[in-house]
């Protein structure tokens, strides 16, 4: 995928996330207001129906950020990326430790967020993410019970062309590399047996 594509596949995916945020959020309200309406326990669908919405609006503000388009003077606030890493986190096996304290360029944390995905991709039974970030750039540190890495697709991280082209869920692997060398960076990718970790540097 060139550069140009990568543009394009940016834009696709600012423009359905801008477009499903509005009703998921609509539907949220509309909760909100059966539940002031209703009594104070919510029932079992409705908790269902609320937790679904909730995980939905979470997931579409990540991949916003992680698939969409960033600007190259756009910044994004601490208060913004914890808020949506919380709300990741709420429905996910993955709970994630992010160690930066200040607004970050939103390129930067585009970055990150796709090596999010590719650590959650190896991670089937979940585990935990530690991101930091130095004058270097990003260190993502993940472990788990079980570390499922398909060397294909790290290998590729690391530079190396890919036989072919990964199924949708794990189109990060392809888009990672294509941004950090937009941004004028390199990835290091290690899996190992317990443990996996990415350099952005």
């Amino acid at each position: 995928m060139s550069q140009s594509h990568a543009h394009l596949a940016a834009l696709v995916g600012s423009r359905l996330c801008h477009d499903l945020i509005s009703p998921i959020g609509a539907i949220q309200n509309g909760l909100e207001l059966i539940a002031l309406a209703g009594p104070t326990d919510l029932s079992p669908e409705m908790a269902l129906i609320q937790d679904s919405c909730e995980s939905a609006a979470a997931r579409i503000r990540f991949f916003r950020v992680a698939f969409g388009q960033a600007g190259e003077q756009q910044m994004m606030g601490r208060r913004e990326i914890a808020s949506t890493l919380t709300a990741l986190g709420k429905g996910g096996k993955l709970q994630v430790d992010w160690t930066p304290q200040e607004d970050l360029p939103r390129i930067q944390v585009q970055l990150a967020f796709l090596a999010y995905l590719c650590c959650e991709s190896a991670l089937p039974h979940g585990g935990t993410l530690r991101v930091d970030r130095d004058a270097a750039g990003w260190t993502l540190q993940a472990t788990g019970p079980r570390i499922a890495a398909d060397p294909r697709h790290w290998d590729h991280l690391n530079g190396n062309a890919p036989s072919d082209w990964p199924g949708a869920d794990r189109v990060h692997f392809v888009l990672l590399p294509i941004q950090a060398e937009a941004a004028g960076q390199k990835i290091y990718a290690t899996p190992a047996d317990d443990s996996i970790t990415i350099k952005i540097a």
